[in-house]
């Protein structure tokens, strides 16, 4: 008979209750906040412009919107859900952020979600985004195979940040590119 005696090192004890720690969904989406990388900036020549502004959008906790009426707008558009930990995991950034300019920018939150699933979770964790499901197809550039999916778009119209995956959008970068964008 073959007994199996390993003794634990503290690395591998560490190692376990990580992987435990990623199980749990509370704990998984404070881990994934705590890695978020930070969103990076497109350079000048590599920004690509919208081709069209044509864009339906009907409000979850909003009036719905015609995306036309974001021309000339600094305009941060986000593709989430609710069953998506990156994207509770970036939320409180965010939060933060539509806090301090949702007065100076165009916060567009789009989810495809049943609404009553949406209000219940912005209820529940005291977020009060403006929420908003698709009516008609997003603009080609905002295509993207994975969420979230965060752009931030100048008053001309070019996409400034483009970003797939969890980010910590409350830092002092973001806010000076978003400063930036709107004295332009």
């Amino acid at each position: 008979m073959f007994k199996f005696k390993k003794k634990f090192s503290i690395t591998d004890i560490i190692l376990i209750a990580f992987i435990v720690l990623l199980i749990i969904p509370s704990t998984k989406a404070k881990i994934l906040q705590i890695i978020s990388s930070s969103p990076s900036v497109e350079s000048v020549g590599e920004r690509r412009k919208l081709d069209t502004y044509n864009w339906n959008l009907k409000g979850v906790n909003e009036e719905n919107l015609n995306f036309n009426q974001t021309k000339e707008k600094v305009v941060l558009v986000n593709f989430w859900a609710t069953w998506c930990p990156p994207c509770i995991a970036e939320m409180p950034s965010l939060q933060k952020l539509y806090n301090d300019y949702k007065d100076k920018v165009q916060f567009v939150f789009v989810s495809n979600e049943n609404p009553e699933k949406i209000k219940s979770f912005l209820n529940n964790k005291g977020y009060d985004l403006p929420i908003y499901s698709s009516l008609s197809r997003a603009p080609k550039e905002f295509e993207s195979s994975s969420i979230p999916a965060t752009f931030l778009v100048d008053k001309a119209g070019y996409i400034v940040i483009d970003k797939k995956g969890s980010a910590d959008w409350n830092t002092s970068k973001v806010r000076k590119t978003i400063d930036e964008l709107l004295q332009q």
